[in-house]
């Protein structure tokens, strides 16, 4: 049993939200209840005030005929005084209608002539109007007696007594006359009514019309049915509710706390971990994950293929590679794959796939594990260089024994050479010929001669582990006596050299002998790369002041470094040549490190290949 957790404030809100709302809404009912009821109040009060009117109005209809037949009855005994009373037709008709009695008095209010109706003389109060004969100073006046109850039962419609009582009322507040179904004394003070005069002439009579039956007020009812039944059931579905969140706050925090172990286990596993659904879309990475790729999380959920780690030269490789794993053709045994950091960098993985199931049992994607196998590899690379490099260290060395054996062979040879060619030169002198082709060729032959046997006595001593023989030295002279001694092979290849030498170098710490022999391998090497040119053939041969430094640079207008590398064309056994044994410069980089400078090569600015070299200056 998990112990009971405090909701939270807005947990809290939310099952008090029900309680609070049903309160709010009872109270909007309440007060749309007594608005309503307001309005069926006025409602039923402007009809009862429009029927009164109408009903006042019918009265008053009904009185002013009675008036006029009154008024022509006067006009008739104004003409003719001995006339019959009862005779009139007024009279007769007005009996038959709502007339208890006609008096006719005269001048002194003497009763000259009257007329009873005899079945109306019990029917209560009754009501008058008056009309002159003539001069009333002369012929009197004609008093009117009607029944009202008479006029109430002609005049008001039939309608209006089925929906109100009907009554006639007089200053002392008595009834005069009703129409009702109750007792006129009994008139319900909570009932809605409304008063009119009769008629101006008689304001102590009024018309009063009384609701019979009003509308019920449905308010109370109303706030019963609210207090009893809504409220309580309101109540409870915020206990229920509360209870509810109660339980789903219990299931939350161990959720949490469930997540939170499992996200502390895969951030500290070391291997990446990826979840994918069925269209490769990202649904989770661990924190290895995102160090092995770069990216942090937030910017790779949701993500769907194209990765941003996916290698842009390869991304239709990669994208047909991730939908036959998508597919479920990945192999069990995991593949390897090149990815692209975020920094730019290149990284090798290997990826095993295993699919992803949900607490349904259904599978919604893959799991795949990730391992960072760059740095294996580069173990392993380099390794395989190192062997390589063992390999090629042997075949150095057996090399190098054999240049000694070669240097210490040759040694004899051009001594020999250099002492015939003196002694021919000496023999001539003699005898006295004075050829200067001749004598010009043995001298040169000699030079030749002893320069071999320089050069072949430095490489025996730089092979043997010698030290070069350091001294000062003036780099534009060495440079232009290699250029001469290719002078003549130059030519024949109809290769162009021009001279860019920076005057006033200061002198350079090198073995002249050495330095030399690079210049020669180098401007050859160019001219082997002109074979091909069909156009002019150019090499720039040129010196220039660094930092501490002198550079000699020899750049020809070939077809360049066509992508190779200086790594791949200063090493060992590497040629470009048919003919080459690939270690012209690896021995010209090995001298120019001898002397603490260094030896490159790139592309020249005018097409071709630039190789260049520096050499410490004389301190």
């Amino acid at each position: 049993m998990h112990p009971a957790l405090p909701l939270p404030r807005r947990s809290t809100l939310l099952w008090l939200s029900p309680l609070v709302l049903a309160c709010l809404f009872a109270a909007a009912v309440m007060g749309w209840a007594v608005w309503d009821e307001r309005r069926e109040r006025e409602t039923e009060r402007q009809t009862l005030i429009t029927d009164t009117l109408s009903a006042v109005n019918g009265l008053r209809a009904q009185l002013a005929q009675e008036q006029q037949a009154l008024a022509a009855l006067a006009r008739t005994l104004a003409e003719r005084p001995t006339a019959l009373l009862q005779a009139q037709p007024e009279v007769e008709q007005g009996l038959r209608s709502i007339w208890s009695g006609l008096v006719w008095l005269d001048a002194e209010h003497r009763v000259r002539a009257e007329v009873v109706a005899p079945a109306r003389s019990n029917e209560g109060r009754s009501l008058h109007l008056q009309q002159s004969v003539g001069a009333p100073e002369v012929q009197g006046r004609l008093v009117l007696r009607y029944s009202p109850a008479l006029l109430l039962r002609q005049a008001v419609p039939w309608w209006l007594t089925r929906r109100y009582d009907v009554q006639l009322i007089d200053a002392d507040e008595q009834a005069i006359a009703a129409l009702s179904h109750a007792p006129g004394g009994l008139r319900a003070e909570h009932r809605p009514s409304y008063r009119v005069a009769l008629d101006d002439s008689q304001p102590e009579a009024q018309l009063e019309l009384i609701v019979r039956e009003p509308a019920p007020s449905g308010l109370r009812p109303l706030v019963g049915v609210l207090i009893a039944g809504f409220l309580p059931l309101s109540a409870l579905a915020s206990w229920g509710l509360r209870r509810q969140l109660r339980r789903t706050a219990q299931a939350e925090a161990r959720w949490k706390g469930e997540a939170a172990w499992r996200a502390a286990v895969e951030d500290s596993a070391l291997v990446g971990l990826r979840a994918r659904d069925g269209q490769g879309r990202l649904l989770s990475v661990n924190r290895t994950f995102c160090e092995i790729v770069g990216w942090p999380a937030e910017e790779l959920l949701g993500r769907a293929p194209p990765m941003p780690y996916w290698p842009l030269d390869a991304l239709d490789e990669v994208k047909q590679r991730s939908d036959r794993n998508l597919a479920g053709r990945a192999p069990r045994e995991g593949y390897e794959a090149r990815w692209r950091h975020r920094s730019g960098r290149e990284i090798d993985v290997l990826v095993f796939e295993t699919p992803l199931v949900d607490a349904g049992g259904q599978q919604i994607g893959w799991l795949g594990t990730i391992l960072d196998i760059t740095e294996r590899k580069r173990l392993a690379e380099r390794e395989q260089r190192q062997l390589e490099a063992l390999a090629q260290t042997a075949r150095l060395t057996m090399l190098g024994e054999v240049a000694s054996t070669l240097a210490h062979e040759l040694n004899q040879p051009l001594t020999a050479i250099a002492s015939y060619n003196t002694g021919v030169m000496n023999s001539l002198q003699r005898l006295g010929v004075q050829d200067p082709p001749v004598l010009a060729a043995l001298q040169r032959l000699g030079e030749q001669a002893a320069q071999a046997g320089r050069v072949v006595q430095r490489i025996r001593h730089f092979l043997t582990r010698h030290e070069p023989q350091i001294e000062a030295c003036a780099l534009n002279p060495v440079l232009q006596a290699a250029l001469g001694l290719l002078a003549k092979e130059l030519t024949q290849r109809e290769v162009q050299v021009e001279l860019a030498l920076a005057a006033d170098l200061p002198a350079v710490r090198a073995d002249a002998v050495l330095v030399e022999q690079v210049a020669i391998n180098l401007l050859r090497n160019a001219a082997d790369a002109l074979r091909e040119q069909t156009g002019p053939r150019r090499i720039v041969l040129s010196s220039a002041m660094g930092a501490g430094c002198v550079w000699v640079s020899v750049c020809d207008n070939g077809l360049g470094l066509q992508g190779r590398s200086a790594e791949t064309l200063f090493a060992p056994f590497y040629s470009t040549k048919a003919e080459g044994m690939g270690m012209g410069l690896a021995i010209c980089r090995s001298i120019v490190e001898a002397h603490q400078g260094v030896l490159s090569a790139e592309p020249a600015p005018e097409g071709g290949a630039c190789f260049r070299f520096n050499l410490p200056v004389m301190s």
